[in-house]
């Protein structure tokens, strides 16, 4: 049954992706949008949504949550509209659509050693990895795989071709390349906000959750740089990403303060913008 399912989805996604490509990116983009609120409900749990959201702000209005859940599946649906443009983003339209705050940290990364991108699952996360590795910066990206092989086998092409060719499949072994990669002086870039079984539970927005420690890990191993970046969704079409400040912990500071402070950054993006943040996942569980 999960085979024919799979089989489904892969099937759906190259005759969406044919039809998103023919009607160009802006009308592919809207129609994304429109196909997310519509149908986006029907993929995940909306109890685990609300859950979540809950968690986020107890205060929040039925008509608020309600109207979170809907853009946020907007803003889901876009993203898949916008796999198709990739490459065109890789090759030239990135300086069209996206604008960048604060480039000149990239030119100071790359006269240094690596450090450690954090960021999160925002607006069209994929493009962060790209416009980091198309500054000329070495760049490692650690993925999770889709549990749909079949999509996964277009996904993954993409990735490694037009946002960053050296992707770390999440998990132990991720682990040990990633340290290969950056003891060889190429930097690693990672989503904090997965939940993970080998991490720690950290509070997130006051609750318990298992966090990812490997940024940490290298904090504490190599004493290197903490690179936070965040991407926005602005005009339907258009992204802005901003690389804030570095961060520096000092020496005393152990795996739980460190993953702690950079759940607190994760914590103020989500507040300037939750529609932009993926609700789906059961971070909490």
């Amino acid at each position: 049954m999960k085979l024919v399912k799979y089989l489904f989805e892969y099937i759906l996604i190259i005759i969406l992706f044919i039809l998103f490509k023919l009607l160009g990116y802006r009308i592919a983009s809207d129609l994304g949008c429109f196909l997310g609120k519509t149908f986006g409900p029907f993929f995940r749990s909306k109890e685990v949504i609300k859950d979540n959201l809950t968690k986020f702000d107890s205060r929040l209005t039925p008509e608020k949550l309600n109207y979170i859940s809907e853009e946020m599946w907007g803003n889901y649906g876009r993203i898949l509209s916008e796999y198709p443009y990739i490459s065109s983003f890789r090759k030239g339209d990135l300086d069209k659509y996206v604008k960048i705050e604060n480039i000149e940290i990239l030119e100071e990364i790359k006269k240094g050693p690596p450090v450690i991108f954090v960021s999160a699952h925002f607006s069209n996360f994929e493009l962060m990895a790209m416009v980091i590795e198309k500054a000329g910066i070495n760049l490692s990206a650690i993925y999770r795989p889709l549990n749909n092989k079949l999509v996964n086998s277009i996904m993954e092409p993409i990735r490694r071709k037009h946002i960053c060719k050296n992707q770390i499949k999440k998990g132990i072994n991720g682990v040990r390349e990633s340290l290969k990669f950056f003891k060889q002086g190429t930097s690693v870039a990672i989503m904090i906000d997965q939940r993970v079984s080998e991490g720690e539970k950290i509070n997130f927005f006051d609750h318990p959750a298992f966090t990812t420690t490997i940024p940490a890990q290298f904090v504490k191993k190599f004493k290197c740089k903490i690179q936070p970046v965040h991407i926005e969704r602005y005009n339907k079409i258009n992204f802005r990403i901003t690389f804030d400040e570095q961060i520096i912990f000092g020496g005393n500071e152990d795996i739980a303060s460190i993953s702690l402070k950079l759940n607190q950054w994760l914590e103020n993006k989500i507040r300037k913008n939750p529609t932009q943040w993926i609700w789906t996942h059961d971070r909490w569980k």
